[in-house]
């Protein structure tokens, strides 16, 4: 009995240990897409789905990690203060009026995949994740601030 509350135990704690190891979460477009400096209430507004277009007119192709993902927990604390699981009865309501959800990819490798073949798309990922592929335009720093200049980073080469 005793391993069955300690397997429980650690099960609990390992979402709390995976978002303590996010340091910086970048926020990605595609390489070819021009953006003005934007604060996190916009950012929410993209992520919530009431700005639906960029300034050149293209349409807002905003995209999540699944809901089980620590990055994605995090992004929605620090971005849209809350976390998906209590987003669930929002985008039901939405969706009865023609308003879908964010598109979710699974991995992070994915993220990057959709964001760089996706016209007017946005994402995010571990900042150590960066490639050419995209392009970063907002980093969200440990301390849940938004920076628009490049952060000194620490990446293990695993990342």
């Amino acid at each position: 009995m005793r391993w069955l509350f300690l397997c429980l135990g650690l099960h609990l704690l390992l979402p709390v240990a995976m978002a303590a190891e996010v340091a910086t979460i970048a926020v990605i477009v595609p390489k070819e897409q021009n953006l003005h400096a934007f604060s996190k209430a916009e950012l929410a507004l993209v992520f919530w789905r009431k700005k639906l277009y960029w300034g050149n007119g293209k349409r807002i192709e905003p995209v999540n990690l699944g809901p089980e993902s620590a990055l994605r927990q995090r992004f929605s604390q620090l971005i849209l203060d809350s976390v998906p699981e209590d987003q669930v009865e929002y985008w039901n309501a939405l969706y009865f009026h023609g308003t879908s959800p964010p598109h979710v990819v699974r991995t992070q490798e994915a993220m990057l995949r959709y964001v760089a073949e996706t016209p007017g798309s946005i994402g995010y990922i571990d900042a150590c994740r960066v490639d050419n592929r995209i392009k970063p335009v907002a980093w969200l720093l440990p301390d849940g601030s938004l920076s628009h200049l490049p952060p000194v980073l620490s990446c293990s080469s695993s990342s």
